[in-house]
Parts: C-alpha cells; sequence; structure tokens
C-alpha cells in the first residue's frame, strides 16, 4: 500500500490517498499536478484530492493514526 499525504503552510500533512502501487501515486500526483514549484510543492488540479493543498509526500507505510476507511482508494482522473 502507498500512501499520499497532503500539506499546508502551518497545517500538519493528512492523508488523502491510498494506493497499490507507487506508479500509480506518482502518476496520479503528475496529473494533478498543474504547477510544479520543486520539491513535491505546487499548484494542484481542483478535482484531485491534492486540491487546496500547496505540498505532498509519499509513504509505504502510514505516517499518522488516521482511519482509511474514508479515504479514496486509486483515485483516478475518470472519478471526478
Amino acid at each position: 500500500m502507498n500512501y499520499l499525504y497532503g500539506s499546508k503552510r502551518n497545517i500538519e500533512r493528512r492523508l488523502l490517498a491510498t494506493f497499490g502501487s507507487d506508479q500509480q501515486l506518482r502518476s496520479y500526483v503528475r496529473w494533478a499536478t498543474l504547477e510544479d514549484h520543486g520539491d513535491r510543492t505546487g499548484k494542484f488540479e481542483q478535482g484531485s484530492v491534492l486540491a487546496g493543498y500547496s505540498a505532498w509526500e509519499s509513504s509505504t507505510e502510514p505516517l499518522s493514526d488516521e482511519d482509511t476507511s474514508d479515504i479514496p482508494h486509486n483515485p483516478s482522473p475518470t472519478m471526478l
């Protein structure tokens, strides 16, 4: 399992979605990125789980105690 987190200035990171593979996660982030500001920061597509966040990070292990039952798994642009 791969975990996608989003963060904003002065706000702790939050689990946004899970993916079955790192390739799926990175493809999704590439699609969602409108402006790449480097170092995993940027502006993201309004319809994406990253909308409203300014940075992302990924992990193969959970980085928080958040419940994953309400988190989208393998979201895709076709889910918009």
